[in-house]
């Protein structure tokens, strides 16, 4: 009957939690379990997360410092590349001047020996045409001399070989 009755009263007051008749004994469980919990983490997992941190904030400075040491390598290759970049372009500018001059030097050559050639050969062109110009006179003072001839012959003269040819080289001087 006792079991009946207080479970009577306790379908009778609502929820366990709010009665107050039990409330000493929650209170000392809820204090209990505070001081475990606090006595683990303070024990167990603060050390640990404490641990965590400090390898972490170890790990950062460190990557840090490395990052730092990185950088000032990656500026001291920059600058090595910017001055090898620099000798490679003024090798390159003395390379093609020497080039240009190489080639310069040679197409003097080349033109020194055409200009000989052309002299050569306006020469040897100017000698021949002089002799072309001679075998010409030459040739006009002949036909000149027989058309001489023949026209004093179809005239009804006789024709004196030395009278002609006095005339006709008289004539072809101016």
């Amino acid at each position: 009957m006792a079991t009946e009755a207080h479970d009577a009263a306790a379908q009778a007051t609502g929820m366990p939690q709010l009665d107050t008749s039990t409330w000493g004994n929650q209170i000392f469980w809820l204090v209990l379990a505070l001081v475990v919990i606090f006595l683990v983490l303070w024990r167990v997992a603060l050390p640990r997360i404490g641990a965590v941190l400090a390898e972490r904030s170890g790990t950062i400075t460190n990557d840090l410092a490395a990052a730092e040491e990185l950088k000032q390598k990656a500026i001291a290759a920059e600058k090595a590349y910017e001055d090898a970049l620099a000798r490679a372009r003024a090798e390159a500018g003395r390379i093609v001047a020497e080039a240009k001059a190489e080639i310069q030097a040679d197409l003097d050559k080349a033109t020194a020996k055409a200009d000989a050639e052309i002299s050569a050969k306006t020469a040897e062109s100017e000698a021949r045409i002089a002799e072309i110009r001679a075998g010409a006179q030459e040739s006009v003072a002949e036909v000149a001399r027989d058309t001489a001839r023949e026209l004093i012959a179809a005239f009804g003269g006789k024709a004196d070989a030395r009278g002609v040819t006095a005339a006709i080289n008289a004539r072809l001087k101016g």
